[in-house]
């Protein structure tokens, strides 16, 4: 598909969370691959992780007041007047940038640079990387383009007569290397070389994971031989978690933050992790066969449903902290020791976790964004 040779501006809406973030980033470089002449901004939260990670992807960001929907009603106030401020700043910026299309990413985060471009009839393409849309989702759907989605399972939650495209969620790029790609591919490590299990709690870490993972490993240390411990624990809990498996007397990589996950998750062998949409993307394209603990609090339980459809299709167990059947530690004890010493049944695991990959997600919403923007200049 050719497009006229005048620039056209692309606005990207959200983050907050890698989970929003890293689908924009993956779409945004399969479409200025495909599309010179595209300007590409970022707009969100103006939160550390949004502003470093689209600075190193090259691209320009705007920051935006915005805030959650208030569990409170004396908070409702600030609330209107934060988002009304974004709006205010988006809507200007969309006028003197002649933005060309936006792109909300999901979360508050999108809100206000979504609404002002609906304001405007741009062109508005959502992003849903989960099985039950979130809040800002739904209520942006009815103004929107295209809404891409993740599940299928998510369509039954939009109003009818929205435009609803099953892409998959786009997601960093997931590499395999030719020479290590039967190893990755079975899971199998090579002679003399530790298997490896990956722990995740997203991009700001898990409070519960960075408790309770160590003392299970530490209660299956004999499982552990020929195994290397990589454990993402967020900043905030990385000294902490650090120390905890230093008192345990067990030997773990404790990262804040995993940047080169292409290659760390090919490379791992078993997941503990939580059950966002972006999370259970990237392991899908690695065949990572996984534990999976979603997050109790998340909007509609939607990490549960997340995880719900993946363990029906055998590419996980999921552990429900909610439940009341002992510590949290017992319980993953219980589902970790036989999967470490289980290879055929990771390997089974593995082979199930590939089949619901969608490794072609971000070229599918580049591409529909690029048939919109075609679209937009005939009608000009």
């Amino acid at each position: 598909m050719q497009l006229a040779t005048r620039l056209v501006h692309v606005v990207f809406a959200g983050g907050g969370t890698g989970g929003h973030l890293f689908p924009g980033l993956a779409v945004a470089g399969c479409l200025i691959a495909r599309t010179p002449n595209v300007r590409v901004t970022f707009a969100g939260t103006g939160r550390p992780l949004e502003v470093r990670h689209v600075a190193a992807a090259g691209f320009d960001y705007l920051g935006l007041r915005c805030r959650p929907l208030p569990k409170r009603l004396r908070q409702f106030g600030q609330f209107l007047l934060e988002n009304l401020a974004g709006y205010v700043v988006a809507a200007r910026f969309l006028a003197r940038e002649q933005v060309s299309l936006v792109v909300g990413l999901g979360g508050y985060g999108s809100v206000p640079m979504a609404r002002a471009a609906a304001a405007r009839h741009l062109p508005l393409v959502l992003l849903e990387q989960n099985a039950v849309p979130g809040r800002a989702t739904r209520w942006l759907a009815r103004r929107a383009s295209l809404v891409c989605t993740a599940f299928e399972q998510a369509h039954a939650y939009f109003p009818a007569g929205c435009r609803l495209r099953l892409t998959g969620n786009p997601i960093r790029s997931v590499e395999q290397p030719a020479a290590t790609f039967l190893q990755s591919s079975l899971k199998l490590a090579p002679p003399n070389t530790p298997r490896q299990l990956l722990v995740l709690g997203g991009s700001g870490g898990s409070h519960t994971l960075n408790a309770n993972v160590p003392k299970a490993l530490h209660q299956i240390r004999g499982c552990l031989h020929g195994w290397r411990i990589i454990h993402q624990s967020g900043l905030e809990d990385a000294d902490r978690t650090r120390r905890l498996y230093a008192d345990l007397n067990l030997p773990a990589d404790v990262v804040p933050f995993i940047a080169d996950m292409a290659h760390t998750l090919p490379a791992s062998h078993l997941a503990i992790a939580r059950a966002g949409g972006t999370t259970l993307a990237e392991l899908a394209a690695a065949g990572l066969p996984a534990i999976l603990v979603p997050y109790p609090h998340a909007t509609d339980d939607h990490q549960r449903k997340n995880a719900d459809i993946f363990a029906e299709s055998g590419a996980c167990v999921v552990l429900d902290e909610r439940e009341p059947a002992g510590p949290m530690e017992h319980r993953l004890a219980h589902f970790l020791g036989p999967l470490l010493a289980d290879t055929r049944r990771r390997q089974a695991m593995a082979a199930s976790m590939r089949r619901l990959a969608r490794p072609e997600a971000a070229s599918t919403v580049a591409e529909a964004i690029r048939g919109l923007l075609a679209e937009a200049r005939r009608a000009a």
